[in-house]
């Protein structure tokens, strides 16, 4: 059997291929599993890996990392798939693979394609309930969209906090979320945001005062309004389109051009234009003067 696993979702990726590699372990043994990878390993070598009998062992599995990024080895994969024995099974292992390439086709056409993209909001959510479940807790879906809104959509980090949180106690709440994770920073700075555009001006600064107390420079901040000025503008752009095709045609995540469209609606092009500008003018004066970069953070905060 020959498959290959694709996308951009390394979590589940390299989750499918551990599964893959440890049920073959168990049954034919370590001797019977070869790893190459593309990058490191010259082609000659990865195709004597593919093409070998097994050693000790009834059958091999051969993981190949990354093959497209090796050309010797991309060129010819066509010809080294049909020649790979009965013997032998193959991963093709590609977190990066460029789907223009005769590589991936030949891929896509020749073997078992299995693809992982990144979850949405909704969809790691529903996989946080699953997952939960699967571990013998329980979690809500309202609860599980809180943790995804707080942490973010890093389904590795999620992984790692649901572990936490059901070792604390098996019927996960939003209250045990409040006490063992940390909001990122970029969750904080779309709730300051959210507080500024809603008038809330003394939230807006206690979260900035928050943020700074857990020693975040004003530089970051104001690097993290930049990108969530970026993803608001998109999202103002945007007009009646589809975000899920925005998403796909801007490169930018779903999850946070959904929360971006919620303050964008509140704007009008003007002022959207002169929070851009207002930004930039900070910006360049923290780096060209002896500006007084905290208190302009605050007053542009203020100003909003």
């Amino acid at each position: 059997m020959i498959t290959t696993l694709a996308g951009n979702n390394l979590f589940a990726l390299r989750r499918r291929l551990d599964e893959l590699m440890a049920e073959f372990v168990k049954k034919y043994g370590d001797l019977a599993l070869e790893k190459f990878d593309g990058e490191e390993h010259e082609a000659k070598a990865i195709i004597e890996g593919l093409q070998s009998l097994p050693f000790l062992a009834h059958r091999k599995l051969v993981v190949v990392r990354s093959g497209g990024l090796n050309n010797e080895f991309a060129e010819a994969v066509e010809q080294i798939i049909s020649s790979i024995g009965e013997s032998t099974d193959v991963v093709f292992y590609e977190p990066q693979i460029d789907k223009r390439t005769a590589y991936f086709k030949v891929l896509k056409s020749q073997t078992q394609f299995k693809e992982f993209n990144e979850l949405n909001l909704q969809s790691l959510a529903k996989w946080l309930v699953e997952e939960a479940k699967n571990q013998g807790g329980q979690l809500g879906l309202a609860d599980a969209n809180y943790l995804v809104e707080r942490v973010g959509t890093n389904q590795g980090l999620l992984a790692n906090e649901l572990d936490k949180l059901l070792v604390y106690k098996p019927e996960i709440t939003r209250p045990s979320i409040d006490l063992l994770t940390e909001p990122t920073p970029q969750s904080k700075v779309f709730d300051l945001l959210d507080a500024a555009f809603g008038g809330r001006k003394e939230q807006a600064l206690r979260l900035y005062e928050d943020q700074r107390a857990q020693k975040v420079e004003p530089q970051f901040i104001l690097a993290m309004v930049a990108w969530q000025l970026q993803q608001i503008a998109v999202a103002k752009m945007a007009g009646n389109r589809l975000l899920t095709e925005v998403s796909k045609d801007s490169g930018m995540k779903d999850y946070p051009l959904r929360k971006a469209k919620n303050l964008a609606d509140k704007l009008s092009d003007k002022k959207l234009k002169e929070m851009v500008s207002e930004a930039l003018d900070i910006d360049w004066r923290g780096k060209t003067t002896s500006l007084d970069l905290d208190e302009a953070l605050k007053n542009y905060i203020i100003s909003l």
